[in-house]
């Protein structure tokens, strides 16, 4: 049972940053003058509402749908803020991920290639709604493109 408790979160981390992928958030900024991408993509509140737009797309999608089966509501609410967490620190915000490792979370669920690229693509489409500039999505899938390895079991 707890199994299915956490597997909403696989999906939903898929292209979100762990630990180990912070410190590339340094490397995606051009000029040490430059606005962290966490400032550039508009800060905590438009992060939140890219992460609920974005949870929505993936609890609904046909293949991507299976890993929300058995999360309750109130587990449903912890996935988006680890979400949401997660990413604002990625990005250079203030927040602190508390999370589990990408490895952790992903290994077994047999994570394919096209469950990856299904991802991509509902992430991309959400950036494209809050109309997300190219650089600030080209910086954001460069860190999360480092997480892959750890998520897709099935090529």
């Amino acid at each position: 049972m707890r199994k299915n408790l956490f597997r909403p979160v696989t999906i939903l981390v898929l292209l979100l940053v762990s630990c180990g992928a912070l410190s590339l958030c340094a490397q995606s900024q051009s000029s040490a003058h430059q606005e962290s991408l966490y400032k550039r993509l508009g800060g905590y509140d438009a992060l939140a509402a890219v992460t609920d737009d974005f949870i929505k797309g993936l609890a609904t999608d046909k293949q991507l749908s299976r890993f929300f089966k058995g999360a309750s509501a109130d587990s449903q609410k912890r996935i988006r803020q680890l979400v949401l967490d997660q990413l604002c620190a990625a990005t250079g915000g203030p927040c602190l991920y508390i999370g589990r490792s990408m490895k952790t979370v992903h290994t077994g669920l047999g994570i394919t290639e096209e469950d990856w690229d299904i991802s991509v693509k509902l992430l991309t489409q959400t950036l494209d709604k809050f109309k997300v500039g190219k650089t600030e999505k080209d910086d954001l899938f460069k860190i999360l493109l480092t997480l892959k390895p750890d998520i897709v079991e099935k090529r």
